[in-house]
């Protein structure tokens, strides 16, 4: 089962309906759906070649459509046989090597797109802007003397300063590193919130995505398979792609004792969803780093065959009795060694299982 975007297009500022996109000949998006409310920010996540850029590049009108219609505030702007220009599509796009104008100043880099403003609601949109960016002192520099973060928001001002329908961003972190993004992140998406604007990025990155959206669309071979928040990605996964591309876990066998609960090596488990399958179906259950803690009184035990140390948490991977492995997230004080057995005990509120592979 597939979810989808269930906002209603008709109080949708985005509504991209069941549209298709071929790509040298070969369909690169297939009957791909979303709708966007005013204020959402929201984003399509999957790797190269999933067809996120390509369904990007047909919303802002540099692709064409071969089924279906996007329409942005009711009006259709592309469908079959007929595109919209992009620059008639109140609608701006922040592109990943930002594309800020090299002998143009800051200022003047912002006020690009509301030239037809009077001077002075020109100067004062650019003011408010560069105070809200924190760049406030930065007005008459040039693109070069800026570091790539500083560029990035930079980017993002000039896009916002026209007030758009809607705001597009293509992998808008790519080219900063790691400390960067997540700073970053934080503070585009309070702009974007001061702002109330309508965003959808693009990314392969699930930290960019998480730290940006409302709304995630997992995307694989041109399809949304779901769509959510990031935590129901992380803890409600529709099929085993989405639940393997988000995060991390490891698949232990199971078996059904009722439609929301099972028994596994670790103990039973129990949780919301109802599945269909027959008592005592062999099923596989997703069991995620966090869903495993300590406990020394616990006669499960855990051998560990590797360790990853990630600062205020270390990731082990660990043996359990019947042979299956798995990874557990224990805090960085528990510094445990290399053939130790861990008391381990199921500590999971979510029964996210799919039908046993042999």
């Amino acid at each position: 089962m597939k979810k989808n975007p269930t906002t209603e297009a008709a109080t949708a500022v985005l509504d991209v309906s069941h549209i298709r996109c071929d790509y040298q000949g070969m369909m690169a998006v297939q009957n791909l759906s979303l709708h966007l409310e005013k204020g959402t920010i929201a984003c399509l996540l999957g790797a190269s070649g999933c067809g996120k850029t390509t369904t990007l590049r047909a919303i802002a009108g540099f692709e064409p459509l071969v089924a279906g219609t996007i329409r942005l505030n009711g009006k259709v702007i592309s469908k079959p046989g007929y595109r919209l220009a992009p620059e008639r599509r109140q609608m701006t796009m922040v592109f990943q090597d930002y594309a800020l104008f090299p002998h143009w100043s800051i200022g003047d880099n912002i006020a690009a797109g509301i030239r037809h403003l009077s001077s002075g609601k020109r100067h004062q949109a650019v003011h408010e802007l560069l105070q809200r960016i924190g760049l406030d002192t930065f007005k008459d520099r040039y693109p070069h003397e800026l570091s790539g973060g500083q560029q990035q928001r930079v980017a993002l001002a000039r896009a916002l300063a026209p007030r758009p329908g809607l705001l597009l961003m293509d992998e808008p972190f790519s080219s900063l590193d790691a400390q960067l993004r997540v700073q970053l992140g934080q503070q585009i998406r309070d702009l974007l919130q001061a702002q109330d604007a309508t965003c959808l990025l693009v990314t392969h990155d699930q930290a960019d995505a998480f730290a940006l959206s409302d709304q995630v669309g997992v995307m694989c071979e041109g399809q949304i398979r779901q769509w959510g928040t990031p935590y129901a990605l992380y803890h409600e996964p529709v099929d085993r792609f989405v639940s393997q591309f988000i995060g991390e876990g490891s698949f232990i066998k199971g078996k059904l004792l009722s439609p929301s609960s099972a028994h596994t090596v670790l103990g039973k488990i129990e949780g919301q969803c109802h599945y269909p399958w027959a008592i005592d179906s062999a099923v596989d259950i997703l069991i995620r780093p966090d869903d495993v803690v300590m406990a020394p009184d616990s006669p499960k035990l855990g051998k560990i065959l590797r360790k990853a140390f990630r600062g205020a948490q270390t990731l082990y991977t660990v043996e359990l009795d019947d042979g299956s492995r798995i990874l557990v997230q224990l805090p960085s004080h528990v510094d445990a060694n290399l053939g130790d057995k861990l008391p381990l005990r199921l500590q999971a509120d979510h029964l996210v299982a799919f039908e046993h592979l042999n």
